[in-house]
């Protein structure tokens, strides 16, 4: 069995004002994501870390290094593993763009996952993209202990396909900025040991 650990990246100014990142925007983490980042390798501290996957974008990097410096694992970048893309969305303020949100949301929900955001991915492309490299990188891993410090949505994606819930009801998977999501992978499945685990954060006084 190995350990897997897919963990959402630290809180940025985007986030904390509810602007839409996606794929094409690469911002850095804030002071509270930082926070967030000492509380992820503090609770991860007890178990022997070998492998930290990040994506191309610079806030999953940003929130692993004080895990990557404590437990002198390897790490490594893909960007298969970016966010989704949100392509029209980008860059957008959530307010200015809900009515368009919420259409696409209903379409995913019920069932139409391929429809893409305007300029943007569906949940199908995405998972097929970074669900690929997930696998293709455990099949091929010796290491026991493997972190994912990826996005929220593609952590959605990932989580609720892996499950075996369908991306229809990623929705239902809970997530904020910090939460860490236990799996174990036994080389043909995966089952949840702890999803969303949001205690480490509470200490920061996030509300997100």
């Amino acid at each position: 069995m190995k350990h897997v650990f897919f963990i959402r990246h630290g809180e940025t100014d985007n986030n904390k004002f509810h602007r839409l990142q996606g794929r094409g925007v690469d911002a850095s983490i804030n002071e509270t994501g930082r926070e967030q980042a000492n509380a992820i390798a503090e609770v991860l501290k007890d178990y022997p870390i070998e492998r930290v996957i990040v994506s191309s974008l610079v806030r999953t990097l940003e929130t692993a290094t004080p895990l990557i410096e404590q437990s002198k694992a390897l790490v490594e970048e893909y960007a298969e593993l970016d966010e989704m893309s949100f392509g029209d969305f980008e860059g957008c303020y959530f307010n200015d763009v809900k009515v368009q949100i919420h259409e696409v949301n209903e379409q995913w929900m019920d069932g139409d996952v391929d429809v893409e955001i305007p300029g943007g991915e569906s949940p199908s492309q995405v998972f097929e993209r970074a669900g690929s490299k997930v696998i293709e990188i455990l099949e091929n891993a010796e290491e026991d202990h493997i972190v994912f410090l990826l996005h929220g949505r593609l952590i959605r994606i990932l989580l609720s396909e892996l499950l075996g819930k369908g991306l229809k009801n990623m929705h239902l998977i809970k997530h904020q900025n910090g939460s860490i999501n236990h799996l174990l992978w036994n080389g043909s499945g995966f089952e949840a040991v702890e999803l969303n685990k949001i205690d480490h954060l509470t200490a920061l006084a996030i509300n997100e």
